[in-house]
């Protein structure tokens, strides 16, 4: 497994942000890209994305092989949000190891939940999502998605070795279909995929990120 540079990473914060004003669309509105219900909130924020991020997901989806398409399961994820998840799971963290000292802490939680500072969901540049049939069944992708390294002994990493060849294949093709459009994956969540982030700026080169934190109005 390559070396895996964490949300929590100083050069990931270095990166800065030139943020482009583009505006978070609801992907809800594209009836080619099926939504799940699952991480719904009443003000629908889960389902909005940045407009270049959703005409991404759109391009990748038409590369898909025949009889798979994208479920998209969360992107936009308020501030607030985020940092309510970061703090709760570094907490459960601290709790079970209690010699961490909070930088252990920080790097362990970043692993799973994206520091408030610098999360790409909170910039509405990140998007959850795995795949389906023809006929809606979700694919086995060797984990449920949001499972945490601790409850997948590791398997939810993108490149784990702990899971079967169909999971390990149907990786494969969602990250071909998302790479070819410019996304980027989070290499400890196979579902987690940004484009204009500080992450993103970081592992393509790019001089700065395009988007930066942002409140859904």
């Amino acid at each position: 497994m390559n070396e895996i540079v964490l949300m929590s990473d100083a050069k990931v914060a270095a990166i800065p942000v030139a943020d482009c004003g583009e505006p978070l669309v609801d992907v809800r509105l594209q009836e080619s890209l099926p939504v799940d219900s699952r991480k719904a909130d009443q003000s629908g924020a889960f389902a909005h994305l940045r407009q270049g991020v959703v005409v991404r997901l759109l391009k990748a989806q038409k590369l898909l092989p025949e009889g798979m398409r994208l479920l998209f399961v969360e992107g936009y994820r308020p501030p607030s949000l985020q940092r309510y998840y970061f703090e709760q799971y570094a907490d459960e963290l601290r709790a079970g190891n209690p010699d961490w000292t909070q930088t252990q802490a920080r790097e362990s939680a970043s692993r799973y939940v994206s520091p408030p500072e610098i999360a790409p969901d909170s910039a509405g540049a990140a998007v959850d999502l795995t795949l389906i049939s023809a006929t809606g069944r979700e694919l086995d992708m060797g984990t449920r998605m949001n499972a945490s390294p601790e409850e997948s002994d590791g398997a939810c990493y993108t490149d784990a070795g702990n899971i079967g060849f169909e999971a390990r294949a149907n990786r494969r093709v969602l990250g071909d279909a998302l790479v070819a459009v410019g996304l980027v994956n989070y290499p400890t969540e196979w579902w987690h995929w940004s484009y204009g982030d500080r992450y993103w700026a970081l592992s393509s080169g790019a001089g700065s990120a395009m988007y930066g934190p942002c409140e859904l109005r």
